[in-house]
């Protein structure tokens, strides 16, 4: 049996991990929900993925417009737990479903205060470095040239932008 296909070479150790970029993904968004003040403590939001890119040396492609979004919550502590669904396609036509998950701080105690009034009320950009915006997606697709999606962990490290994030996709080898 010929063994599985993989786009990478090389290997992690166990003391020594090894990361490849694998491609990148824009995603936009301008529509959104929210249910605040749940008995929890925490708040819920919703954002309608509107479209977005796939560009890298492994996956390019297009987000399909309307597949999907992320339902984040808000947590009492400041921090936003991203729960993602949508499609992608590749430039093949394969269609890939992607669930990131993923968190989004603050590293000062207003940063997600003013990342909300960036977003959402015309406010002023708010650095990278003020933030963390990590994700861990993983994928269903058909048998075929995109399979190996199915068979590697990936980390993303994420941008804002006033319209939707950038995510750029690390495979652990």
């Amino acid at each position: 049996m010929e063994p599985p296909f993989s786009p990478f070479e090389g290997t992690s150790l166990p003391t020594e991990p090894k990361l490849e970029f694998a491609f990148e993904i824009r995603i936009n968004f301008q529509k959104h929900e929210s249910l605040p003040d749940l008995p929890t403590g925490a708040g819920r939001g919703f954002v309608y993925i509107d479209s977005g890119t796939i560009s890298g040396p492994k996956l390019n492609g297009i987000v399909l417009p309307g597949s999907g979004g992320d339902w984040a919550q808000f947590r009492p502590d400041d921090v936003l737990a991203t729960d993602a669904r949508y499609m992608l396609q590749a430039d093949d036509g394969t269609r890939i479903l992607m669930h990131n998950r993923g968190y989004l701080w603050g590293r000062q105690p207003d940063t997600i205060r003013r990342m909300q009034d960036w977003m959402f009320r015309d406010g002023p950009e708010v650095p990278f470095e003020e933030f963390y915006l990590r994700a861990a997606p993983s994928f269903e697709c058909p048998k075929g040239p995109h399979e190996w999606l199915m068979r590697h962990i990936f980390i993303g490290i994420g941008s804002r932008q006033r319209d939707g994030n950038t995510i750029r996709y690390f495979a652990l080898l």
